[in-house]
């Protein structure tokens, strides 16, 4: 299945959390598929909000600053939309442990909030859902798939399958449409850079820019899987754009998944210079740390036919040359 562009056109989407970065290439390459895009985001200096992010669609799009705990802001926003892509939330996990209640706020009370609205102002909506990998701890087996255990193993983990199960009930009892797309390690342009809130990725590509080595805790051996964005947003798109995926559940990931010492090395080469160095794990990490780790993403693609395209060698290279030209508006 090829995603179908025509599908957005005219069409009112709203993206919470549309000012990060999965939600901003979210919304350009929906302005690109011609739908009237409507931004919400609470743009809370930590959670990764930036408005140089949807700087190519800036006079395209509408922007609402608010937060998805205000209920009665996302009733009135709700109204009249298509799609609802839900991307709003707290990512980081060390966060999570430290501040458990914001956490509690955000990924999970609040999909209640955003789900009543929708129950109540917009029954005929179509949710996408963007949840996480982390649900499912430390793997049994390899890849994971969707029939594997869920065991979080920190409270960012609970709250996200507390939110995951909200939709999926509303779902099944008050027939809102709604689908889930569990996330890996998802990078590219436009990620968070600053620190490592949400991905280490994006605090590795800091660290090269700034030619300061990149740290890897542990011996490097443990195994991740990769999603470039442009694959990730493919896979929204497909997923909302398709009448097969009402109340499904899908992995994305990878089928090459690489060693955190070779992905840094691989970074390493494809900026010209830099190193890494080793620590061992920082206590509070070390508890919640997953060790290895890849998806099974069969289910998605059997359904629809979604694979990623663009390697993880070809990725680095076009989100390095994207900070580097960029660097400023992330830092």
């Amino acid at each position: 299945m090829k995603l179908n562009a025509e599908v957005f056109l005219n069409k009112k989407v709203i993206i919470s959390g549309g000012l990060g970065f999965i939600g901003s290439n979210l919304a350009i390459k929906l302005v690109d598929c011609g739908a009237v895009v409507t931004i919400v985001d609470s743009l809370i200096p930590e959670y990764g909000g930036n408005l140089w992010n949807i700087e190519p669609v800036k006079d395209k799009v509408k922007i609402n600053i608010s937060d998805v705990r205000d209920e009665h802001s996302i009733q009135h926003l709700i109204q009249g939309q298509d799609y609802f892509f839900n991307l709003a939330g707290q990512t980081s996990h060390l966060d999570s442990m430290q501040n458990p209640y914001t956490d509690l706020e955000i990924n999970s009370k609040a999909q209640l909030f955003i789900l009543e609205a929708c129950k109540k102002y917009n029954p005929g909506i179509k949710i996408i859902f963007a949840s996480t990998r982390q649900l499912y701890g430390k793997p049994q087996y390899l890849p994971v798939d969707e029939k594997h255990p869920l065991f979080p193993v920190d409270v960012n983990g609970i709250n996200k399958l507390s939110g995951e199960w909200y939709h999926i009930v509303y779902n099944h009892v008050y027939d809102i449409k709604t689908a889930i797309l569990r996330l890996t390690n998802t990078f590219g342009p436009r990620m968070r850079i600053k620190d490592a809130r949400q991905t280490f990725l994006g605090i590795w590509i800091r660290n090269l820019i700034e030619n300061k080595p990149i740290t890897i805790f542990g011996d490097g051996s443990q195994i991740r899987d990769y999603n470039y964005i442009d694959d990730v947003v493919d896979a929204f798109l497909m997923v909302a754009g398709s009448d097969q995926w009402k109340g499904s559940i899908f992995n994305l990931g990878n089928d090459q998944p690489i060693s955190l010492k070779t992905t840094a090395e691989m970074m390493i080469e494809e900026n010209n210079g830099g190193n890494y160095i080793f620590k061992e794990f920082p206590a509070d990490l070390k508890k919640i740390d997953i060790g290895d780790f890849y998806s099974d993403f069969g289910k998605i693609k059997q359904m629809l036919d979604w694979t990623p395209k663009v390697s993880t060698r070809e990725g680095i290279k076009e989100t390095l040359e994207y900070f580097i030209k960029n660097y400023n508006y992330y830092i």
